[in-house]
Order: C-alpha cells, then structure tokens, then sequence
C-alpha cells in the first residue's frame, strides 16, 4: 500500500471518528462528504504528479511545461486566499463600500508584475527570484538576503494562514482547532514533498475553479433575490445595516492620505515581491506565457473582486437580520469572518454550505502549499546550492528541498497553534510590507537599474527589512492591541511609505558610494543582463564572474 494510499485511509478513519460530525451524530453531512472528496483528489493528484517529478526542474518549475493560462489560473488559485474570500466580504459586510480598498490595492499591483517585472523574471531566472536579484551579484551576500527576506514573508503568511485554517476548519466542521491545524500541515506536506510544482499547481488551478463558480454563484444567487437589480439589493443592504447609506461612501476605514498611501503602496508593491507569487512565473517554458498568465491571473482575481463586493452586500441584505445565523448574545455563528459562509446556506441550503466550505478548505491549502515550496526552494536552492554546497547534485538539492518542506511544515503547524489565541491580523500586513520593502526594492533596481551594486542592495534590502519590522512593532497594530501600551510609538497602522523609501533610498546611496572594482564591473555586466532580460539567450549567468 503507497503512502497516498495509507493517508487517504488515515484521514477518513479519523474523519469517521468523530472529527467532523454533525451536531446529530451523523457522518454523511454534504461539507464533510465534500470535504473527503477533495481531500481525496488532491492525494491522487499528488500521486500523479510524484510520478512525473523526477529532475529539479520539475520540482522548482513543474518542468516549466505549464502554459500562460493554467499559470493564470494557479496564480490566481495562489493568490485568492481565505483572507481574500472571507475577509474581504466580511469587510464589505461590516464597513460597505470602503471594505474595496484591500480588494483594489491588491489588484493593482498586478499592472506592475506584467508591464515591468514578468518577461524579465522569466529570462534571468531559473527557480527563484534570487536568481534575479542575484544575476549580476555576489551570489552569497545577495542570496542570503534574499532567502532571510523570503523565509521571513512565508513565515509570517503561513502563521496567518495556519491560524485562520484552523479557527476556519474548526467552525465549519466541528474539529478541534488543533486537529484541523495538524491535518493541513500534514496535507500540505505530502502535496509538496511529492508532487512538488506540479501538484502544487493543479491544486492551485482545481481550488481557483472551484472557487471562482461559487463565488460567482453566490453573486448572481444574490442579484437573482433582488430581482437582478444592483440598486434594488443595495437599497436593501442599506436598509438593514446600522449605518444606512454611510456604507455607500468612503473614508470610514482609512481616515488619513499617509494611511491611505502607506497601504496602497503595501500593498501594489507587496504583491510584486512575494516570494511564492513570482516563483510562479518560471513555470511557464518563455516569456510570452509569462505575460499571457499575469494578463489572465489579472482578469480572474480582478473578476473575482468583483464578486466580493456584491457576496458582501448580499450578506447585509439577506443574512443581517436573521436569527439563523446569530447567537444569542447577537454575534454573528462562526466569528465576523462568517458572512460568505452564512450566504452561501441562505441561496443554496446545506449542499452549497458544503461546497463553499470545501472550497474555503481548498482555498486554504493552495496558498498554504505555495507558500511552503517558496520557503523550501530559498532554503535549498538559494542556500544549499548556491551558498553551502555550489558543487550539489541536483539530487541531492532536491533532497534538501524535501527535508525543508517536512521541517516547514511540521514549524507552520506548532506556530499554527502556538498563535491560535493571539492577534495575528497584523500579520498579513507585515509580510506584504516586508515584501514592498525589500524583495520589490532590491528585484526591480536590479533588472532597471545599471549603478545597483551588490553592496547597495544588500544595506538597502537590510534597512526595508529592519525598518518595516520595527516601524510595524512599534505601530498600533502591535505595540496597543498585543503588547498592551496606552499608545503607539509609530502613529501608523501600516508604515509601508517610509519603509519601502528607506529601502530605496539605501540601495542608491550605498551603491553611488561603492567605487570599488567588483562595483565597476557589477556596472559593466548591466548591458549583458539587459540582453539576456530581453531575449532569454546569449548571455550567461553573469554572477560567474
């Protein structure tokens, strides 16, 4: 019996158990039926695609044979999380119309990924974007500020993720927080550690499907209630909620233009220098599949955006209100990320409760999958192979990256539930400023920018990474709500617009200043970068020098 085989069987028993029971008693509820079968399928997958990975580019990169629109579609499947899909619809829920603002700051940066960063990415890498940064560089000084930024945002993201599939698991199947904390990371594990990029992708691509015809059944099941007719369900959206026609205005959530800046340039530039969303880009075999996914993963995630403005409104309308869905005390069943989930029963009764939890389920372990190769691939790829043991065999890296996913994932479990009781919102936030202020600043100067030097970007890579952790630590979000002080040191929720400047402005002074001889040639070799950037041939890796 294969080990897919004996997980299949170990996850069902314990399923059966009592794990995931109705209230009644009964095992064949639809969520815990739909449950089991995409737990199922995404094994065989994994079996499928261990059969096909064998070499270290079909770990990395899936073998780079993945066309423009299924990395499109994977991409969006990364980057649509349970954040994204709960949170958002809970924000639109809560505040109205101003809940858009983390729906629009995460959409635009994606003009960014396809116009300036996606052709380039996908000539000067290999299997990460330090093999970028790095291209003209010191391998070793640039590869391992690469790799601490990287390992740093999976962490912090694959914290926020574990907790909240956790507390998500746990309210609609009725685990224990633990359990349902243990039974991700052990799933993800085996996705990775097996099936690598591939499986990871096809879990992408399967869950992004999934999740785009809910959502977009959620949508049009609420617009069909209110007789297809926005002003008809937004007129009863505003009818039912405490602040009436405040919902329809902006400027209730971010109240001043350094907050309103700061986090739309967290995000916008966060997006373009996370980690797991621009390994994606060497899954595709040229650059013109390249642009061909941010074009469709642009098209799918703006979509879907879409879609959460109208499920948001629609909760107000036809879940606000209703005793069903609310305690006695006047909280909302589940905690107040709960609305999409509560909807999706309101339209279509326990089956589509049982789809959209299962969907919400898958939502969950893509991104989580996406983030734990991204952090496996910089430890094995970006320190193993090009920093401890240059002389590597591709086996033996593959190997390391293997091991790196066990241990990843076994620490995204422990922290998982080490943070269960703890504020973990602001960490979501911290790891796109962390991304918009070192692996942005330093990847988009080294493709654009011919004075870079190795020492500007790793002192100005250094600075974004120290200041936004402090300035964050320091802010409201941490420094009031965790640590319990009166006030804040630093004023602002999101410190992104002086970070990600700092950064900047260190990476240009530091390289300016550099007049050494390896600075001079690090210039020399831009012109050859550039070709390479632009052709995808004729230059080799100049950091060989």
């Amino acid at each position: 019996m294969n080990l897919f085989a004996r997980c299949a069987i170990a996850l069902t028993s314990l399923t059966a158990s009592g794990a995931v029971l109705a209230d009644d008693g009964s095992f064949f509820q639809p969520k815990t039926v739909m449950f089991l079968l995409f737990v199922l399928a995404t094994l065989a997958l994994t079996y499928w695609a261990a059969q096909r990975t064998k070499t270290a580019k079909d770990f990395y990169t899936a073998g780079g044979g993945i066309t423009g629109f299924q990395n499109g579609l994977a991409i969006a499947g990364d980057y649509m999380s349970a954040a994204s899909f709960l949170g958002i619809t809970a924000l639109v829920y809560a505040q109205g119309y101003d809940g858009l603002i983390y729906a629009i700051g995460f959409l635009v940066g994606w003009p960014i990924i396809m116009f300036l960063m996606s052709e380039r990415l996908r000539n000067l890498g290999k299997f990460t974007f330090a093999d970028v940064a790095s291209f003209r560089f010191q391998q070793t000084p640039i590869r391992v500020f690469s790799a601490l930024a990287g390992i740093t945002i999976v962490l912090l993201y694959l914290i926020a993720q574990m907790v909240g599939a956790g507390a998500l698991i746990q309210t609609l199947f009725g685990m224990s927080f633990e359990f349902a904390v243990v039974i991700v990371g052990v799933l993800i594990i085996a996705y990775v550690t097996f099936g690598g990029m591939l499986a990871t992708t096809w879990v992408q691509i399967i869950k992004a499907v999934l999740l785009l015809f809910g959502a977009t059944f959620m949508a049009v099941g609420a617009l069909y209630l209110s007789d297809f007719s926005f002003e008809t369900l937004f007129q009863s959206a505003i009818d039912k909620h405490a602040k009436g026609e405040a919902i329809m205005y902006v400027g209730g959530l971010v109240k001043d233009p350094i907050s309103a800046i700061s986090l739309g340039i967290a995000l916008m530039f966060g997006t373009a220098g996370l980690p797991h969303i621009l390994m994606r880009f060497f899954t595709v075999p040229n650059a013109k599949e390249a642009r061909k996914s941010v074009f469709y993963a642009t098209g799918f995630i703006g979509y879907f955006y879409i879609l959460t403005f109208i499920i948001g409104m629609g909760a107000v309308a036809f879940v606000l209100g209703n005793p069903d869905y609310f305690n006695a005390d006047g909280s909302m069943i589940g905690g107040k990320n709960m609305p999409a989930v509560h909807l999706a029963h309101a339209l279509g009764g326990d089956f589509f409760l049982g789809f959209i939890s299962a969907v919400a389920f898958a939502t969950i372990l893509a991104v989580v999958a996406g983030l734990t190769l991204a952090g496996a691939s910089a430890i094995s790829h970006d320190i193993y192979a090009n920093v401890i043991n240059r002389n590597a065999s591709e086996k033996t890296e593959v190997m390391v990256s293997r091991v790196a996913t066990v241990v990843l994932g076994i620490l995204a479990i422990f922290l998982g539930i080490a943070f269960q009781s703890q504020n973990i919102a602001f960490m979501v936030g911290l790891a796109f400023t962390i991304a918009a202020s070192t692996t942005f600043p330093v990847l988009i100067m080294s493709m654009y920018w011919k004075d870079m030097t190795t020492r500007g970007a790793v002192i100005g890579g250094y600075l974004g990474l120290i200041s936004a952790v402090v300035m964050v630590v320091m802010g409201p979000n941490v420094w009031v709500q965790v640590l319990g002080n009166a006030q804040a040191i630093v004023p602002y929720s999101n410190p992104a617009l002086f970070t990600v400047a700092i950064a900047f402005a260190g990476i240009w002074l530091f390289s300016i200043t550099d007049k050494s001889e390896r600075a001079q040639r690090e210039r020399a070799l831009f012109d050859a970068q550039f070709i390479r950037s632009q052709t995808g041939i004729g230059a080799e890796k100049a950091s060989e020098h």
